[in-house]
């Protein structure tokens, strides 16, 4: 994850190596599997600061949707814990009701986040001017500089110090 952290990783590498486990593993096994795992290990990590946020948007009348650059598969259970039914993450190859380990179209990766949003969005990017974003990592950098009211939460040093610069919130959430 040091790649990661340095905005070095090459995401289609990373996919294919975290994939392999899931190779030929029918959809419905996996499902359950991760289900078991935010439960147990995911759920208790959520921040209240997060749910907070999440609520305030929501009675604002908000569109509140998830743009991650995991893999669907795991995005989407985190993404029902907390309430959100839009997810934008890494789609994922299944045949015949199994996955392969492959990838399918642009990877919500650094500037794939855009061009996938923009695409939800039906390349309307005015939306964006009143869109809120929050990240804790340099690879969103992209999607941050474009919306109108881009938040840190947590970030790694490199927002941080961009994020100050920019004169962008920077939450600590707990």
């Amino acid at each position: 994850m040091e790649q990661y952290a340095e905005g070095k990783l090459s995401m289609d590498l990373y996919m294919d190596y975290t994939l392999q486990p899931l190779i030929g593993r029918s959809v419905e096994e996996v499902e359950r599997e991760v289900e078991a795992y935010v439960e147990e290990v995911i759920e208790p990590l959520i921040y209240s600061d997060a749910c907070a946020c999440l609520a305030r948007h929501r009675s604002a009348n908000d569109r509140v949707l998830i743009v991650s650059a995991s893999g669907v598969h795991l995005v989407k259970p985190i993404a029902a814990r907390i309430g959100v039914d839009e997810v934008l993450a890494i789609d994922l190859e299944v045949l015949d009701g199994h996955y392969t380990g492959r990838t399918l179209g642009t990877l919500t990766y650094r500037e794939g986040k855009v061009l996938r949003l923009l695409d939800l969005l039906e390349g309307d990017d005015r939306q964006l001017a009143d869109a809120w974003f929050y990240s804790d990592s340099r690879n969103d950098l992209p999607l941050l500089k474009l919306v109108g009211h881009p938040n840190t939460v947590n970030p790694d040093p490199t927002l941080l110090a961009y994020a100050k610069e920019m004169g962008w919130p920077v939450n600590a959430w707990r």
